[in-house]
């Protein structure tokens, strides 16, 4: 049988980028995927789609409801879905603040909530969160998303804390730039794409971006039952752009 075949998984954000490649994997696996996120994206005959903004605990609710119909037990939660900011704290306004905290860091919070009754009746229950480099290392222009992620990953150490005695595992992945949708549409956004690109590459120490495969399989690996004593771990995968101090290739 296959790694995860007989669990059940949902994945917030799996309409596209690391969140798709995360279905796919899981899937893959042997696992019965869940994704919430507002579009069903590309996920369609990967995951089941369940409309959700993890933006808003109404939302949340709903879909939980939704997915109870389907399922009493949940193995795996995937906390995936963020959203980007772009800026200093001189060019950031209060909305965004507020706007991006919701999504990245309540958001984790909310659905990890919602999904807790479920999970606690799994006997390989993990929970992996999607954070950032960006977490760790100071970024130009990254101000509320640094913020956010750095919150996320305080906020994974703070839940596996909480959480281990019930036999819940909770980690995190730390990718570096990642080539994504969301980060295509940035590169657009700039005067010279293919410049802008090229810097973003040689930011990271390998010399290219991080593959959304490559975070899917660390994902991957976190969640899966054979690591069960992997808790309050934060995987770096980011082409050692963390740990790393050489010169560019």
């Amino acid at each position: 049988m296959s790694e995860l075949t007989g669990l059940t998984a949902v994945i917030t954000g799996a309409g596209s980028g690391i969140g798709l490649s995360t279905a796919q994997s899981f899937a893959a696996a042997g696992a019965r995927v869940f994704g919430l996120d507002l579009n069903e994206g590309a996920m369609r005959g990967v995951a089941e789609w369940i409309p959700c903004d993890i933006g808003s605990t109404d939302s949340v609710i709903k879909a939980f409801v939704a997915l109870s119909s389907e399922m009493t037990v949940l193995d795996i939660l995937v906390n995936n879905a963020a959203i980007g900011a772009v800026g200093t704290v001189e060019d950031a306004t209060d909305e965004e603040w507020a706007q991006v905290l919701n999504v990245n860091v309540a958001g984790i919070a909310r659905v990890s909530k919602a999904a807790l009754p479920m999970l606690r009746a799994s006997n390989a229950a993990s929970i992996v969160n999607t954070c950032s480099v960006a977490a760790t290392v100071g970024l130009p222009k990254r101000a509320i998303y640094s913020a956010s992620k750095g919150a996320g990953q305080s906020l994974t150490l703070a839940m596996a804390a909480d959480l281990i005695h019930e036999g819940i595992r909770v980690n995190c992945v730390n990718p570096g730039t990642a080539d994504t949708p969301w980060v295509a549409r940035l590169l657009d956004l700039a005067n010279d794409p293919v410049a802008e690109r090229n810097a973003l590459e040689q930011r990271q120490p390998n010399g290219r971006l991080v593959t959304s495969v490559e975070v899917a399989n660390a994902i991957r690996f976190l969640a899966s039952p054979n690591q069960r004593s992997i808790t309050a771990t934060v995987l770096a995968v980011d082409g050692g752009m963390n740990g790393l101090r050489v010169p560019s290739l």
